[in-house]
């Protein structure tokens, strides 16, 4: 039986608030923000799929329950934060769950206000009221129905002497540039979510064998989630054995491990909604052929190189071009290429086997919020409290011109990073990913 990992503390409330309060003080004081939490959704008949909370307003609330809605009213005397909830209906609560209700929600989370959703209708008019300019995720249809309700109560208004609304603007950009960089508080959980993740492949890597089904890798994976507390997968988990390592986001599944090819794991744990993201290529049968062996020491050694330039002042499109230059050259020194490695990168024939880039966001999504360039030419230096992946790969086409011995090769490996005032830090140290290392933990089953 493994050991439980010790539960890092949880998010206070008194941080949310400072989220808000930070958000509200990049708004003019007549704007108001509406987030819509997330719904429940119906997987099939009169059964749903598990609940997620949506990320932005998870990390302006910490609140888990559906169908709620957070409006931020700078400058309002009665209380600046205000959530609409579910209403309290003891006859739901039997079947589905004990809900906060206003008062819960006030007590629990640290908002000024709460209300159910049945005042929803209302009294949300009259919280907008005289507020002209709204702020809006404009990916969302239920914000956006708000929105329009409220510029047709504004026109009625405006014959009785109420200040116009003057339109909407996306809220998402101001908030995800919040959650780009990670509290102390963010970081942890990023940590622990690492951590069992780490614990997931090590465990994969220990149970492998031909003759397995990728399948049941893929059990051993989210059991293990499960057993230290994570919700389950933060994404879909894949599970590539031979050239299904080759697709990069292969999520079937379905097929027999064979003898003398490797396996490909992308997998990571999601522990109160923050996501660990962990790829490991490694031989089914614990030992790595000559091809193999020589394929990836290209990644890893392109992969180590990108992990210790993350620094303050570094950019993800920097280490992307070294990546691009490093594995190009490891490409013609196999033969799998040929030229000048400048050549291969210009007139980009590189991209044959190396589709993807290098790194993104990790956070509260897997693929987290945060624009890459602070323009179209500059782009964004690493700062600390970032974290984000490094992930190279090289994908081998089983086609007529490949040598025998490449063909159908897929390898990925993927660290989660955060960036230090010193540095960086490697939350996935855990899982081996030197050959001897891999080799060394298969032996010891």
């Amino acid at each position: 039986m493994p050991t439980q990992l010790p539960l890092p503390a949880a998010i206070q409330p008194e941080e949310y608030r400072q989220r808000r309060e930070r958000l509200m003080a990049k708004l003019p004081s007549h704007a108001a923000l509406l987030v819509p939490g997330a719904s429940l959704v119906t997987r099939s008949h009169d059964s749903e799929y598990p609940f997620r909370q949506q990320s932005d307003f998870y990390y302006l609330t910490g609140l888990q329950e559906p169908e709620a809605l957070l409006v931020l009213l700078p400058g309002r005397a009665e209380g600046q934060s205000v959530v609409f909830c579910q209403d309290r209906d003891p006859t739901l609560e039997a079947w589905t769950g004990r809900r906060l209700g206003a008062q819960g929600v006030v007590s629990q989370h640290g908002l000024d206000q709460a209300f159910e959703n049945a005042e929803r209708d209302a009294l949300l008019p009259t919280l907008l009221d005289g507020r002209e300019l709204l702020y809006v995720p404009l990916d969302n249809p239920d914000a956006l129905s708000i929105a329009e309700d409220a510029l047709a109560y504004a026109q009625a208004g405006m014959r009785r002497g109420k200040p116009a609304l003057k339109g909407w603007l996306d809220s998402r950009p101001l908030i995800h540039e919040m959650r780009l960089i990670k509290s102390p508080a963010e970081i942890a959980l990023l940590r622990h979510a690492t951590a069992i993740s780490a614990q997931a492949h090590v465990r994969a890597m220990r149970t492998c064998q031909a003759g397995l089904s990728e399948y049941q890798l893929q059990a051993e994976l989210e059991h293990t989630f499960v057993w230290h507390g994570a919700s389950g997968p933060a994404y879909s988990t894949i599970v590539g054995g031979g050239a299904n390592a080759c697709v990069l986001h292969y999520i079937e599944n379905s097929d027999v491990l064979e003898e003398d090819t490797l396996v490909l794991i992308d997998a990571g744990a999601e522990f109160d909604l923050y996501a660990g993201d962990i790829t490991r290529t490694f031989p089914v049968n614990g030992h790595f052929n000559d091809a193999q062996r020589a394929l990836y020491q290209v990644v890893l050694d392109a992969q180590v190189r990108a992990v210790n330039a993350i620094a303050p002042g570094a950019t993800l499109a920097e280490i992307h071009q070294r990546v691009v230059a490093d594995l190009t050259a490891g490409l013609i020194e196999l033969g799998l290429l040929s030229g000048d490695v400048q050549a291969r990168i210009d007139d980009e024939s590189y991209r044959r086997f190396y589709l993807h880039s290098t790194s993104h966001w990790l956070g509260l999504d897997v693929h987290d919020v945060g624009t890459y360039r602070l323009d179209e030419a500059t782009p964004r230096p690493l700062e600390p409290g970032m974290v984000l992946t490094v992930e190279p790969g090289l994908y081998i086409p089983s086609d007529d011109d490949i040598p025998d011995a490449y063909r159908g090769i897929g390898i990925r490996i993927e660290d989660n990073v955060v960036v230090t005032d010193q540095g960086h830090d490697i939350l996935t140290a855990d899982v081996p990913k030197q050959v001897a290392d891999i080799e060394q933990l298969m032996a010891n089953k």
